[in-house]
């Protein structure tokens, strides 16, 4: 396998798990963000439960299984990195 196609490698796992985990990853954090602000406008409305009461959601499996793919991408391209620079 010559250089270049580990660095060719790399670029495919890099872009790979960008575009899996990243979209999963704002899905999350919009969705908490939104529940943060309807908690928000109860509580100004007066009609908001207590804070321990609101139970937290967390990542859905499709968004979970997503990240975890994205992350196993993003270290096969660090070995691939580490293989374009090794090679001879």
């Amino acid at each position: 396998m010559t250089a270049w196609l580990w660095l060719l490698a790399t670029l495919a796992a890099a872009i790979g798990g960008y575009l899996l985990g990243w979209p999963a990853w704002q899905q999350y954090r919009s969705r908490e963000s939104r529940d943060l602000n309807a908690d928000r406008y109860l509580a100004w409305r007066g009609r908001a439960s207590r804070p321990m009461e609101r139970p937290h959601e967390g990542m859905t499996r499709e968004e979970r299984r997503r990240i975890y793919v994205g992350i196993g991408l993003a270290v096969v391209a660090v070995f691939c990195l580490v293989g374009f620079f090794t090679y001879r």
